[in-house]
């Protein structure tokens, strides 16, 4: 086997043929389903994606179990990888304590 033969085998993926598929990152907003192949996002680029967002609304982080939901902020960095599940966003009205 020559140098060229490993080269070429090692930059074909596992399969030996196919190059490896980017990794998909999926979360939600409300019911709506997206998709990344970005495993970090920030709240702003959650909203980027989601088609008619009301910048009067907060992006709002479901929490897991007994968690609270949260707000998260605009520059705030939200990891994708899955722990509990594809992570899940509403979008709520911001508060308004007047």
């Amino acid at each position: 086997m020559s140098k060229h033969d490993v080269l070429e085998q090692t930059s074909n993926g596992k399969d030996g043929g196919k190059p490896d598929k980017p990794k998909a990152y999926t979360f939600f907003v409300g019911r709506e389903k997206f998709e990344t192949d970005q495993p970090v996002l920030t709240g702003l680029q959650i909203k980027a994606k989601v088609p008619d967002w009301d910048p009067s609304h907060d992006l709002v982080l479901e929490g897991h179990g007994d968690d609270p939901d949260r707000v998260i902020r605009d520059d705030e960095e939200v990891s994708l990888e899955k722990v509990h599940g594809p992570l899940r966003f509403s979008a709520v009205p911001k508060a308004n304590f007047g």
